[in-house]
């Protein structure tokens, strides 16, 4: 019966350590998501732990992007590429008086029949609500290799107030606002 016990803790302790969300290795990146910790955020900032750093979530219909050659629209023939955003994680640091987060994003590019390879643009908005109010948004254009495959979207410096916060990211291709 003990055997049986232990078995099922261990069980247990897998499946616990099997969240995405909360772990930067899993998308292929060291400790340090952003590449580089400043000393600033070493000596102004306190790293939060990460139940406490609020959660990453693709909003629906904004994590597949379609590119289709001019003039087409739906036609599998003329597709250029298609980009979709999956798993996601992300890093806190408490500073004096807000707490900012990297946001990080898995996604993978796939060429079409009538692509042609190369580097292309795709938007990729980072937003934050606490409910009601956007606390915080911004829209970049992201460069990604249409020949690489799989890519990590990353941003930065993303200054959210204390509370209870959502953090969205998806493809955004409205007109190009920052703020």
């Amino acid at each position: 019966m003990n055997i049986r016990r232990f078995l099922g803790i261990s069980l247990l302790a897998v499946i616990a350590g099997c969240n995405q969300t909360d772990k930067p290795a899993d998308l292929g990146v060291t400790s340090d998501p952003s590449g580089v910790q400043t000393a600033t955020q070493q000596q102004t900032g306190t790293a939060v732990v990460q139940g406490s750093c609020p959660q990453v979530y693709l909003r629906d219909g904004t994590a597949v992007l379609r590119r289709y050659a001019k003039g087409a629209k739906d036609d599998p023939q003329k597709l250029l590429y298609q980009v979709t955003l999956a798993d996601s994680t992300r890093q806190c640091v408490l500073n004096q008086s807000q707490l900012v987060m990297t946001v990080m994003v898995q996604g993978r590019v796939v060429p079409g029949p009538a692509g042609s390879g190369g580097t292309v643009n795709v938007p990729i908005r980072v937003a934050a609500t606490d409910g009601k109010t956007t606390l915080y948004s911004e829209l970049v254009q992201y460069a990604v290799n249409t020949d690489a495959g799989q890519f990590i979207f990353t941003k930065g410096d993303v200054a959210l107030p204390g509370g209870f916060t959502k953090v969205y990211v998806g493809f955004d291709e409205g007109p190009y606002n920052t703020k």
